[in-house]
Parts: structure tokens; sequence; C-alpha cells
């Protein structure tokens, strides 16, 4: 992988001193992973594409170009399965990715700040669904930190065509950032918190890498109910492991309050439904239907209540 015009980006946006750590750190990135090999063998596959535009204004993320091997494009993309975030359209390849992540960019979009000229940090970001989509803003900056090989490999899919420079994709989690960075105008933390143990500690995290006066979008599970209303999962939660504190969106606002965030508001609330998250061709494995009560659909397979996502913006102060 050739990571030099990524820290040429970050040195531009003044972390030179971060972009000298992570350059001697980047041989070690992706290629310890037991199927890098094979899907880097499906990102070397991909053809060549002529004319190419892009839209990041669509439900899709879309490489509109002309393809003169669509059956090869076609096997390289289905060798970066499975692809959970999406849409996305490549030439005449449409891949229908288990969720349907333009419905949560929709009820997100027009409660933020204006992303022009922003520099924007994406935390947990998948293969980058949002960071793309964000483009369409035109912000300054957008950086995603992800450790999952193959998330950062499927971004690479896409950034062979596109090119674009103001992007990029870390292999990183959220722990391997500089602490105190107060730098984003812009963090997102998505489908992260219910994962950490001390969810407190992340929303310290998260206001530590915000400028002042800087604006944080948290998306997470929660249930219903109000203040003082915690989740913790006795084991397993909608099959996931991982799962520690789900709170009410009432007592998530008061957390953030807690750890000295103002203009605290929750703009969304939505119970997950089989349209959003379903397995399909492109993401074969068990999905939503699959985690919740065969009988009662508003309770997961181990009967606590079924997955319901919150969004919360938050300010930092500039003081």
């Amino acid at each position: 992988m050739n990571w030099d015009p990524l820290f040429a980006s970050l040195r531009r946006q003044g972390f030179d001193q971060w972009a000298h750590q992570l350059q001697a750190q980047s041989p070690s990135w992706l290629v310890g992973h037991g199927d890098y090999p094979r899907w880097s063998q499906a990102l070397d596959g991909l053809p060549e594409l002529s004319d190419i535009e892009a839209r990041f204004d669509l439900p899709a993320v879309t490489v509109q170009a002309l393809c003169r091997e669509p059956q090869a494009l076609h096997q390289a993309l289905k060798g970066l399965m499975p692809w959970r975030k999406g849409p996305y359209r490549i030439a005449a390849v449409q891949i229908d990715s288990e969720w349907r992540s333009d419905l949560k960019w929709d009820r997100i979009l027009p409660h933020l700040s204006p992303l022009n000229g922003r520099r924007i940090l994406d935390i947990g970001c998948g293969n980058g669904y949002h960071c793309w989509r964000m483009l369409s803003q035109s912000p300054a900056m957008v950086l995603g930190i992800e450790p999952s090989v193959l998330f950062n490999l499927q971004f690479l899919a896409l950034q062979k065509y596109l090119q674009r420079s103001e992007i990029n994709l870390l292999p990183l989690g959220i722990d391997d950032l500089p602490a105190e960075m107060n730098c984003f105008d812009s963090v997102f933390s998505m489908g992260v918190l219910y994962h950490r143990k001390s969810p407190v500690d992340h929303l310290y995290q998260l206001k530590s890498l915000l400028a002042a006066g800087g604006e944080l979008c948290l998306e997470t599970l929660v249930i219903e109910g109000g203040p003082g209303r915690v989740l913790l999962p006795p084991g397993r939660y909608a099959r996931m492991r991982n799962v520690w504190f789900i709170p009410s969106a009432a007592e998530l606002v008061t957390w953030l309050e807690r750890c000295g965030f103002i203009n605290v508001r929750v703009v969304d609330e939505t119970i997950t439904s089989n349209v959003e998250q379903r397995a399909t061709e492109w993401m074969q494995f068990e999905s939503l239907a699959q985690c919740l009560h065969s009988e009662n659909q508003a309770l997961t397979v181990e009967g606590l209540p079924a997955p319901r996502r919150a969004v919360v913006l938050a300010q930092k102060p500039r003081g």
C-alpha cells in the first residue's frame, strides 16, 4: 500500500508529528490478517475504468464510469464480501450492503451544522460510506478510523477509482489517536458507544478530539425510558458479545452534559427495521431478522428490548 498521499494530506492539515508517527507504523498495517492475501488479490483484480465521475449526493455512493470488463469488476468486488455498509454503485455493479446506511444519513444530515470547510473525524467508520457521503458538503478534510482490515480494503477499492485527496481512512481505533488533539470541527461516533466498557471515558475522548466550539454527532443504541434508565446486558445482546451499556436517550443526554458538552439535543430516535438492516447477496450471514425473537419482534432473541437507535448532537464549549 502507498500511504504517502494520506501522510501528505495530514501534514497539509497541520498534523506533522502525527503523520511522522503513522509513517513509521504503516508497514505493519493490514497485512497481518490471515485473509489479507485473498482480499488483496481481489483488490488487485479490480479492472481499469474510464470516464469516471463521482456522485456523493445519491443514496448509493456512485462511481459513474465505463467498464470494459464488467465480469472482472463484479468478481473482484464480490471477493471483498461481506459488504456491511453502503449502498454503492461502481459502473454497472450495484452493491446492496447489509445496512441501508443512506437511511441513517438521511435522518442525520438535516440536523448537522454545515460541513463545508470543516475538518471531520469519523470514528469506527466501517468501509467509509458516511465519509464518502460527507464529501457532498465540501468539507476541508474527512478522516475515518476503522481497525477492520476488510473495511479498509473496501474503502481502497473506491479510492482506486476516485482518488480524492481530502478523504482518507486509517486502520486504527480511537485508542490509537494522540491524546488531546483538540482539532476537529466535527466528530462522528456512530455505532461505537455501546461497544465501550467505559462509555463516559469514550465521551471524554470524543470531547478531547474536538476543537473549541466543535460539534459531536453521537449515534448509538438506546432503550425506552427517562433519566436513570440503563440496560447492561447480562450476556449477549442481539447475538453480539461485546455490548455493554445501553442508556435511554434521556440518560445519554445527562452523560454528555456531565462530561461538559453543551447544546445537547436528541434529534432522532428510530427502531431498527428489516428494511434498514438485512442479509443480501453482498452480505450473506445472519442479520437483524436472526437477532430478533421469533414470536415477538419487539424483543431480541435473548428477550431484551429490540434495537432502537438515537442520534444526539452536542457542542464542545468555546471557553
